[in-house]
């Protein structure tokens, strides 16, 4: 058995502070270095306002070791955004401590972008906001995925632990009957500009519950842990400094998922299942699916949208066709979408008419001969597996805006329901003397004759023909080998019940489907074939199944020769 092990791209180290969104709506897995504080707002005039919700964020995605930027800073909001508001470009804290001018943007319009999920509350208007749910929310494979195509920068790289994202609450309000939009860094540095005016005004958003929305809970990119007040006003230089700022990475990796893929063997000529078991140590969803692809012989099977919860597992397959020639393959599998990997295996294909057992004669002896016993060959008689699913249980809560009104965000939840299958095999075997044999009785017969059988298999299963195949294969060894070395294949008719007989023996004169009994068997003994049918192929495995029966020898052809001669 091999086992595939590599790395799960995804987790999330953070330093943020926000308003409530539900854990399971998203890809777990995330640390933060972000905390946050807050108190309650003041009342605000007809020129100097804010409402409640009326934020967002500003991303820049960094060098994970320098902090140099590699993408434009970007502005997100869950609100559509004036153009012509006021606002100092997209300027990040970074730049700003490494010497940026504050600089009014007069006449360029505005942008922003409005996320397809909404963003939590980043700015609370009655306190701290949920940090939790900030953290939930970007390090969600969503919100990742999001700023990486808006930046323009390659997410695998990023979730590899190359970038790291800085995130700055940004809040939109009126001041002097002018509307605003400023990070809690450009506040600090728009207040040193004007003389305290805007502390003056809007103290309550600017100097506390903007700049306590977030901040580190560890030094990082030159940025210093917060260790002052959480709930009251902060001065400028604290907030230009330290305060407003959080910071999301991707160092490390959750456990390892794991993929089971045995080295298999099969026939030549058969609809066959290739089946790997998938592990995962978090949640996959239908925003965080995962896919398996199979490689075979130059053709590619690709398993998509597979969501299993977090500590579970789920068996992937493929159906296929075997060629017709014996050889040996190396199948390749690959797990994409949750995590990375991949391994190989090896498939052995053989072609069971190469042990066909010789032409008897009459001349053959075997001395000493003893009947052996019958084998006792390992059998599946029963299969089980199943399939994962998830829906969407929405849990709709009022957003309010204050004014402005509000909107209905739903912090709903994933739940997974487990479709269980199974499949059965049953079977049974008639050997009985060939039809053209002439002093034959019921199931006694002379050595040297010819038998013939018929095999009967069964699939039960409440599983579609998708995961399934029918019984294809069936093959008899006898005793005059010691049930070893020599076997003959059968040849099948029917599909979900399968009936197997002899092929057309290539030593009989009338090309019966017969296996003729050796001249020397013991008199007085049962002549005993076992069979088994192999080839009903499932996700969990191939079923099988053994049986055997028998015709009772008395006698050999030869004593007929001499009745006949005399």
């Amino acid at each position: 058995m091999m086992y595939l092990k590599r790395l799960l791209a995804f987790l999330c180290c953070f330093t943020l502070v926000f308003c409530l969104f539900p854990s399971s709506a998203f890809a777990s897995g995330g640390n933060g270095n972000i905390d946050g504080g807050g108190g309650s707002m003041g009342q605000g005039t007809s020129s100097n306002f804010w409402n409640s919700g009326n934020d967002g964020v500003r991303i820049t995605v960094v060098d994970a070791s320098s902090g140099t930027a590699v993408s434009s800073p970007l502005d997100f909001s869950n609100r559509t955004q004036k153009t012509s508001l006021l606002h100092f470009g997209k300027v990040n804290k970074l730049q700003y401590l490494g010497g940026t001018g504050l600089s009014l943007q007069s006449g360029v319009a505005y942008s922003c972008i409005r996320p397809t999920q909404s963003m939590p509350t980043i700015v609370s208007s009655k306190g701290q906001s949920n940090i939790e749910a900030i953290k939930r929310y970007f390090c969600s494979e969503y919100a990742c995925m999001m700023v990486a195509q808006a930046a323009g920068v390659d997410y695998e790289r990023m979730i590899a632990g190359e970038y790291k994202l800085l995130i700055e609450p940004i809040a939109y309000f009126t001041h002097n009957g002018q509307y605003y939009c400023m990070t809690a860094t450009e506040a600090g540095l728009y207040d040193q500009m004007s003389g305290g005016n805007l502390r003056k005004t809007m103290t309550s958003l600017t100097h506390k519950n903007l700049p306590l929305s977030m901040f580190l809970e560890f030094s990082d990119l030159g940025i210093s842990v917060w260790t002052g007040n959480t709930t009251g006003k902060q001065n400028n230089s604290d907030i230009i400094s330290t305060l407003g700022v959080g910071i999301v990475w991707f160092d490390e990796a959750p456990p390892e998922g794991e993929i089971e893929a045995p080295d298999v063997e099969y026939r030549v000529d058969t609809d066959v299942i290739t089946a790997v078991t998938l592990r995962t140590d978090q949640d996959l969803t239908p925003d965080n699916p995962a896919s398996v692809t199979f490689h075979i012989l130059g053709t590619t099977y690709r398993v998509n949208d597979i969501v299993i919860p977090a500590g579970d597992s789920q068996v992937v397959w493929v159906k296929w066709h075997t060629p017709s020639t014996p050889q040996t393959i190396t199948i390749t599998v690959s797990v994409s979408g949750a995590y990375t990997a991949q391994d190989t295996f090896v498939a052995k294909i053989v072609d069971l008419n190469e042990h066909i057992p010789p032409d008897p004669v009459a001349t053959d002896t075997n001395p000493g001969y003893s009947v052996p016993p019958l084998p006792n060959e390992t059998q599946k008689l029963t299969a089980n597996w199943g399939v994962w699913s998830c829906y969407w249980v929405p849990v709709w809560v009022w957003c309010d805006h204050g004014e402005d009104g509000g909107h209905w965000v739903d912090e709903g939840y994933w739940e997974y329901e487990y479709t269980g299958y199974s499949a059965s095999i049953s079977g049974e075997m008639s050997l009985m003397p060939d039809d053209i044999v002439p002093t034959a009785s019921g199931k006694t017969m002379k050595s040297g004759y010819g038998v013939k059988t018929e095999v009967r298999a069964t699939l039960s299963t409440d599983a579609p023909t998708s995961h399934i195949t029918y019984p294809q294969t069936a093959f008899s060894v006898f005793p005059e080998f010691q049930y070893q070395t020599y076997l003959r294949l059968l040849q099948r008719s029917g599909g979900q019940s399968a009936k197997f007989i002899f092929k057309p023996n290539e030593f009989s004169t009338y090309d019966r489907t017969v296996h003729f009994t050796p001249l020397w068997f013991p008199d007085a003994t049962d002549y005993t074939i076992y069979t088994q049918v192999w080839d009903t192929w499932t996700p969990d495995g191939m079923l099988s199944i053994n049986l055997n029966d028998y015709v009772s020898i008395q006698g050999s052809l030869y004593d007929d020769w001499y009745t006949n001669r005399e």
